[in-house]
């Protein structure tokens, strides 16, 4: 688990528009930013105007990614599968 916080020094990270690069963020903040989007997602689906819901996308692909790039050797859940893959 990374450990290393943000703080004052940091401010090249924030990108005021798409939030803070994945990369600069720690687990736990990665998890945390993860949950929010996946909260807002179906608002955001149904009623976001284009561009929101644009930039709802392509963050939660964006942190999505960095989260399966530091844990590429995740769990599966094997009664979670449909079928065998």
């Amino acid at each position: 688990m990374t450990d290393a916080r943000l703080g004052p020094e940091d401010e090249e990270l924030v990108v005021f528009e798409t939030g803070i690069d994945p990369e600069g963020l720690a687990d736990d903040d990665l998890l945390r930013e993860l949950a929010s989007l996946h909260r807002t997602r179906l608002d955001a689906l149904r009623h976001a105007p284009e561009a929101a819901l644009a930039t709802h996308l392509r963050r939660t692909a964006e942190l999505e990614a960095a989260y399966l790039a530091r844990h590429p050797g995740r769990e599966i859940n094997p009664s979670r599968l449909t079928q065998d893959f």
